[in-house]
């Protein structure tokens, strides 16, 4: 039986996949999705500061035309 590169490929990529090997705890999974909004709630607070400095003109990151 002969194998091309792509049906190697498919197979160590079976034999490595990433499986869980027990079930998430409720209180885990909690603790990751708070991860993540505090992760998203810094980048949208960063990113409303920086729209709201550049919409009064007080950016001194960005050089831009008037």
């Amino acid at each position: 039986m002969s194998f091309t590169s792509n049906d190697r490929n498919e197979e160590l990529f079976k034999i490595f996949m990433a499986v869980p090997k027990k079930r998430t705890s409720i209180s885990k999974k909690k603790i990751h999705k708070n991860i993540w909004k505090k992760k998203a709630y810094w980048v949208v607070l960063k990113a409303f500061s920086l729209a709201k400095s550049l919409s009064t003109g007080n950016s001194k990151f960005f050089l831009y035309d008037k």
